[in-house]
C-alpha cells in the first residue's frame, strides 16, 4: 500500500510561501527553496526590528529633545533631571514633538523648571 501524503496541505504551505515571496528579486521569488530561505530570513528580519525600531525612536526623540534644551542653555541630562525633579509627567516622545513643531511650548516648559 502507498504512503499516504498530504499533498493539499503541503501545496497549501508553499502556495503561502511563495505569495509571501512576491516582489523579491530574481529566483527569490519563483524557485521554491531559494523563496522559502528568503521569506524565513525576512521575517527574522522583520521581528529583530519590530524591538529595533523602538531604539531608533527613542534615541530620535533624545536628539531631538537635547537640541531644543541647548537653545534654552541646558544640556539633555539637566533637562531631563529637572523635568523628573519637577514631577512634569511628560514622555520623551512628547517632549521631543513639543521641541521639534512647537517651540513655544516647550519653551513654557523650559522656563517652568528653571
Amino acid at each position: 500500500m502507498p504512503r499516504s501524503v498530504n499533498s493539499v496541505a503541503s501545496r497549501a504551505r508553499r502556495k503561502k510561501v511563495m505569495k509571501q515571496a512576491k516582489g523579491y528579486f530574481g529566483r527569490r521569488k519563483n524557485v521554491w527553496t531559494v523563496a522559502k530561505n528568503a521569506v524565513e530570513k525576512a521575517m527574522l528580519y522583520a521581528y529583530r526590528d519590530r524591538r529595533n525600531k523602538k531604539r531608533t525612536f527613542r534615541s530620535l526623540w533624545i536628539i531631538r529633545i537635547n537640541a531644543g534644551a541647548r537653545l534654552h542653555g541646558m544640556s539633555y541630562s539637566q533637562f531631563m533631571g529637572r523635568v523628573k525633579a519637577n514631577n512634569i509627567e511628560l514622555n520623551r516622545k512628547v517632549l521631543a514633538d513639543l521641541a521639534m513643531n512647537h517651540p513655544d511650548a516647550f519653551k513654557a516648559v523650559v522656563n517652568k523648571i528653571k
